[in-house]
């Protein structure tokens, strides 16, 4: 959420930053609503002071006996109350309004994010690894002959619908492998603090991390008002929603590895084959909260920490900087890493890293005390995947695949499999 006092300082600056979002110029109806409502509040602390003034003058009267001043100004006291009252409703009222209007509104970019439409207008930052030569025509992980017995899409719609798998056997233990290696070196080398959290949460959660309300559609909500997280960047965030936290504290880096759950509302026809988009899934996400100086060096440094984990693997992958068209409406900036798949002769996503500053800070309430003293600050928040488990494992399994129906897999994973090293032909790992 936005800063009322800074829409109020520079209107045309912020009209300016959401236009490039594709936003039309919304600061007139804001401030407009704001002044409605800061002149309510002054009116009810003028009535109440008011009515004060009238309250102490009640008892003189009362003394001298003068019985007309006396009802007049108990009164007067009377009315005040009714307007102080009347004029708080309003306030809350506008104020209500104008939240509503703030809360639907995206983050604003960086000066220096690409303007653009979409993918398309996405630029390159980095690139790493050159895709495998084939001696042959690579496949999709689904059609690989050592994967397709451990990668049941039939018996997942019998059981689910569309949109779902069944793993088993060797690639049931490559997924839980990869899990446990991003987990590991997020914790041992990259000093993330592992955490467990739940994947049901309140509704208000949502609100804090920008799913709601906008974007309630992408999402599962239970009959009793609970959410599905759609990623662990929801309950990491919110662990500071509400709270103020002493300087020492920031930064604080955590990383889970949870189920996520997305309606995948905006994606019909799309990725309809294979476990690239699946309505069930899990994912290693890590979140930053950290002193609003330190933001965009945490940015650089956890988009290094999801590159690493690309490159222990030995997977080809490219870095871009979204443009602010296909840019989250949470985030200032946003890196997109995208692994090569040589099953589909492209680069496709595989984690998003993005900086937030204080916007979900401001829908949290999520504050610091400064070390040099004052009023409490907001933190920045950012978060990003590191990275998604099953398009890493379709990565793994599309640049491994050998001619003969087998996988090498990379020597990382190794000591994970009991030092297996491959899946062969008929499945098994050896």
């Amino acid at each position: 959420m936005h800063d009322i006092r800074t829409i109020r300082e520079n209107p045309t600056a912020f009209d300016a930053a959401l236009s490039r979002r594709g936003v039309d110029a919304v600061s007139s109806q804001l401030l407009a609503i704001d002044t409605e409502r800061r002149a309510a509040i002054q009116a009810a602390e003028t009535a109440q002071a008011e009515a004060n003034k009238a309250a102490k003058e009640v008892g003189a009267a009362k003394a001298k006996g003068d019985d007309a001043e006396f009802e007049r100004l108990r009164a007067l006291v009377g009315e005040k109350k009714s307007d102080i009252a009347r004029l708080g409703d309003e306030a809350k009222a506008l104020d209500a309004k104008l939240t509503d209007l703030m809360i639907g509104l995206p983050n604003l970019p960086y000066d220096d994010i690409p303007d653009g439409a979409d993918e398309a207008d996405n630029v390159e930052i980095n690139r790493h690894g050159a895709p495998r030569n084939f001696d042959f025509d690579p496949v999709e992980h689904f059609d690989i002959p050592g994967v397709k017995d451990g990668m049941d899409f039939e018996t997942a719609a019998k059981l689910s619908g569309s949109r779902f798998v069944l793993l088993s056997g060797s690639i049931a233990r490559l997924h839980r492998a990869l899990a446990q290696f991003m987990i590991d070196t997020h914790v041992d080398e990259n000093g993330l603090i592992e955490t467990i959290t739940p994947v049901l949460v309140r509704e208000e959660m949502m609100y804090g991390t920008g799913q709601l309300p906008k974007f309630g559609e992408d999402s599962y909500q239970t009959t009793n008002g609970w959410w599905l997280i759609p990623t662990a960047e929801v309950t990491l965030t919110n662990i500071v929603n509400g709270e103020v936290v002493e300087d020492h504290y920031l930064p604080r880096r955590y990383v889970a590895h949870t189920q996520c759950f997305r309606s995948e509302a905006g994606s019909a026809g799309r990725d309809t084959s294979g476990m690239l988009r699946q309505h069930q899934f899990e994912k290693v996400e890590m979140v930053s909260v950290t002193h609003p100086d330190q933001s965009d060096a945490e940015h650089l440094r956890m988009t290094k920490c999801a590159e690493g984990i690309l490159e222990k693997l030995g997977l080809p992958y490219r870095t871009v900087v979204l443009c602010t068209g296909d840019m989250g409406a949470g985030a200032r900036r946003t890196h997109d890493i995208e692994v090569w798949l040589p099953g589909q002769n492209q680069y496709r996503e595989i984690s998003s890293i993005s900086t937030c500053g204080d916007y979900q800070a401001r829908r949290m309430n999520a504050r610091f005390k400064p070390k040099e003293g004052g009023k409490p600050e907001f933190v920045h928040t950012l978060n990003g995947s590191g990275l998604a488990i099953g398009r890493t494992l379709i990565a793994v399994l599309e640049n491994g695949q050998q001619a003969d129906g087998s996988v090498d897999l990379p020597a990382v994973l190794h000591p994970y499999l009991g030092g297996k090293t491959r899946i062969s032909a008929d499945g098994t790992l050896s």
